[in-house]
């Protein structure tokens, strides 16, 4: 429930705003702003909050956490109105709008602090209420800059509901000022506050407020909030540990892919017994004396049959590498998962919370990417890396400079893939290494495992006259012979994985 009309009027006479130097501002969140304000006597914190249904503006004593990026709108009240005195603050005809005067050095402005549950917003305005920004920016209703605020038309709104108050009778307008919008007392949470802290009485009726809606309200109070923070993690939990369960059964059936090479084998052992009709082999298996068929093509040679359970083999072999990688990258999502919801368990203060919950439960965005291709950072080293002649003559053209280290297979269509240059420092064995086994990767050598390649800095790259696209001619290049290691793609995949978590 947000704040009425007259319990907004009770919170601003507490804070006496008048007078007071704007400090600092952080907003937290998108929809909650803190303004610090010094006035002789000492600091204070004003929180306004648009959330809807929870939307309220009073003093805090909690510490409010910046964003973990600037927002905008904090950025250009900073620019603005950071060490502006406030002139005067006070409500526009009880419809729950603020208006704060402000000045600075000599410019003057109007900040509009609307408290409307389903249209909150904080609007600052030069002093003839043309919109400077908005916190929330609506265009359909000209709440954008250059647009105007309105401010005649409320008192006028203000002004034909008085009025029609006074013709309905004495009582509606009893029914306005008590009745209707009466002040919370808030009791319970007034035994709380004096129970965790005894010193803070005589209680204002701003430290209710906040107590209210940072510990009890059914919106953004801590409890709340953990509330939704349970479901979260549970819902991510299960979805990932069923992830999991996949992987690991995945691997399960890729663990008997030794079975297949067996099976090559006993057919070349037995390829005599194949009568070019049947579907079978029906062999005794040397390794165990029993009796078995292997299904087969008796449309094609033993070789050809053989070779296809070699085929299964290196597949099934080569995936159940890539599964271990997988099922690891699972496993330290729930790890992450379950870290993230910890902290958010032993965080005290609600605000932070919902900062947390909001960053940790929001869809992932894919950050789209300056350049085409793969990244890949190893101890310091940044390596590019292009898949096609689009994404090679991409990066060789706009993202790469004559320092920077090249690598291609010789003779062989291939990705390039570049070593980023580093100041007094040479390229390790190691690195090149590393970035060998990705040009073999990401080439037509990958399937004989092994190639020949060339490397050399970038400024010594000469563009060949009417070939594809992307075609270079080295000069001052080294050569490295690069045998495909299982073990380094996977420590390189497991790093890119990691670094988009």
């Amino acid at each position: 429930m947000s704040l009425n009309c007259n319990e907004i009027n009770l919170i601003l006479s507490e804070l006496n705003l008048t007078g007071s130097f704007i400090q600092d501002i952080i907003q937290p969140g998108y929809d909650t702003l803190a303004l610090t304000v010094y006035k002789e006597g000492g600091a204070k914190t004003i929180l306004i909050c648009a959330a809807n249904g929870e939307t309220r503006i009073n003093e805090t004593r909690r510490k409010i956490p910046k964003n973990e990026k600037p927002l905008r709108f904090m950025e250009f009240l900073k620019s603005r109105i950071k060490g502006a005195k406030i002139i005067s603050c006070g409500q526009i005809a009880l419809e729950r709008i603020i208006k704060i005067e402000l000045a600075h050095g000599d410019d003057e402005f109007n900040m509009f602090v609307r408290l409307w549950s389903a249209a909150a917003n904080v609007i600052l305005c030069d002093k003839q209420n043309k919109i400077l920004d908005a916190m929330f920016r609506r265009p359909q209703k000209g709440e954008e800059s250059g647009g105007f605020f309105d401010e005649a038309a409320i008192w006028e709104n203000a002004q034909k509901k008085a009025l029609q108050e006074k013709e309905g009778g004495q009582e509606e307008g009893k029914k306005k000022n008590g009745g209707k919008f009466p002040i919370r007392d808030f009791l319970e949470v007034q035994e709380e506050i004096l129970l965790k802290h005894p010193d803070w009485a005589p209680l204002s009726f701003n430290q209710k407020v906040d107590w209210f809606y940072s510990e009890s309200s059914k919106g953004l109070s801590r409890s709340a909030l953990l509330e939704k923070a349970k479901a979260w993690h549970e819902s991510h939990k299960s979805r990932l540990e069923a992830a999991l369960e996949r992987l690991q059964k995945k691997k399960a059936d890729f663990e008997n892919c030794g079975q297949k090479k067996h099976w090559g084998d006993l057919i070349l052992t037995n390829a005599a017994a194949l009568d070019g009709q049947s579907n079978f082999l029906e062999c005794v298996d040397y390794l165990s004396g029993t009796t078995v068929q292997i299904k087969i093509d008796p449309k094609k040679s033993a070789q050809a049959n053989a070779a296809r359970y070699y085929e299964l083999y290196k597949k099934e072999a080569s995936g159940s590498q890539e599964l271990l990688t997988e099922i690891e990258l699972a496993k330290k999502k729930i790890a992450a998962l379950d870290k993230a919801y910890q902290e958010i368990l032993n965080e005290k203060n609600p605000v932070r919370i919902e900062q947390l919950l909001r960053k940790d439960s929001a869809p992932k965005q894919k950050i789209k990417k300056s350049h085409p291709g793969l990244d890949y950072t190893v101890n310091g080293w940044h390596f590019l890396v292009g898949r096609d002649a689009n994404e090679n003559d991409e990066l060789l053209r706009h993202h790469v400079k004559g320092s920077d280290m090249w690598l291609h297979t010789r003779d062989c269509p291939g990705g390039y893939v570049f070593i980023k240059y580093r100041a007094g420092k040479t390229v390790p064995l190691d690195i090149l290494l590393d970035a060998g086994n990705l040009a073999v990767y990401f080439s037509k050598a990958r399937k004989n495992g092994k190639a020949d390649l060339y490397y050399t800095q970038v400024k010594h790259l000469r563009r060949a006259k009417n070939a594809p696209k992307g075609t270079v001619l080295p000069s001052n290049e080294k050569n490295l012979s690069v045998a495909l290691d299982n073990e380094r793609l996977k420590r390189l995949e497991s790093i890119r994985q990691e670094s988009e978590l």
